[in-house]
């Protein structure tokens, strides 16, 4: 059993796909399927069932894709171990991100990393569903980093530190019926359609807990998959909104209000495995630096 092969397998595994998978590793598809079967042979089974139309783990697979990704990621330690030694930091970082964010300075972050490690390439992507898929993919390795904004609960097994922190508040057209009241509660806008983003999103996540606790139910009429867009819905009048203070620029025909009772605040974490590469382990520290740990 060598790297290759494992490789090999976690990329047919990750891709479900023996043509994918071979584009992906720049090689002919015969090298996957050869490699493949030399790696179940060596281990005595199955990894993946086959079909004229699809590809599936086995119960085998599904139990020996993530040692292989360790091992992978080991690997990639050591090399990164030995060009530390010799050449300073090197490799690359899968980042993940959200798709708009107006109060971390990203770039200017990056930027300093970069001054710092050079030969280290910083790659960022986001997820569709938000912060859950960002600490779904942190966990089954296809990250290294991400910034993720969940309960402490949900964020089990990965290493964190805390970014920034934003209360909740009320989102209302002007001439709304509650728009001139000081505060509002979560139980004065139930019986209101909502405008929210798409499940899976922190905020949404939080939310939705936070009214499930005082056992209020609310609908929700319209989801959109960047928070920089409610306010411009409710301004429309599609409806109310809960959102984080500050993410995004406020409508001119909106008001602010802050809410009453328990205040829900809105955590944004950068989040890690606990066995990172150095460089990851290097830029997750930055943040540690930026939150004065």
């Amino acid at each position: 059993m060598d790297i290759r092969s494992i490789e090999t397998f976690v990329a047919v595994a990750e891709e479900l796909h023996f043509g994918a998978a071979a584009a992906r590793l720049h090689v002919v598809q015969s090298t996957v399927s050869a490699s493949i079967r030399g790696l179940e042979r060596e281990l005595g089974a199955s990894l993946f069932a086959r079909s004229t139309r699809s590809v599936a783990l086995t119960e085998a697979g599904a139990s020996a894709l993530p040692v292989g990704r360790e091992l992978l990621a080991a690997a990639d330690r050591m090399h990164e171990a030995v060009d530390e030694t010799s050449s300073g930091l090197r490799g690359s970082i899968r980042f993940g991100t959200f798709a708009a964010l107006v109060i971390l300075d990203l770039p200017e972050i990056l930027a300093g990393f970069r001054r710092e490690a050079p030969h280290v390439d910083v790659r960022l992507s986001t997820s569709p569903s938000g912060s859950t898929g960002l600490a779904e993919d942190l966990r089954a390795g296809r990250l290294d980093i991400a910034l993720v904004a969940l309960p402490p609960e949900q964020l089990s097994g990965l290493e964190t530190v805390t970014a920034s922190e934003h209360r909740f508040v009320a989102i209302l057209p002007v001439g709304h019926r509650l728009a001139a009241r000081r505060a509002v509660s979560l139980r004065d806008l139930a019986a209101e359609p909502f405008v929210d983003t798409v499940r899976g999103f922190g905020n949404r996540v939080l939310l939705d807990a936070a009214f499930a606790a005082r056992r209020i139910s609310r609908t929700v009429a319209i989801e959109v998959a960047d928070l920089a867009a409610i306010g411009g819905f409710v301004a429309a009048g599609f409806g109310v909104a809960v959102t984080p203070e500050g993410l995004a620029p406020i409508h001119p025909a909106t008001v602010s209000l802050p809410l009453e009772g328990e205040p829900l605040t809105w955590r944004i974490s950068v989040a890690t495995r606990t066995r990172p590469s150095a460089a990851t382990r290097r830029l997750f520290a930055r943040f540690e630096e930026r939150a004065g740990i």
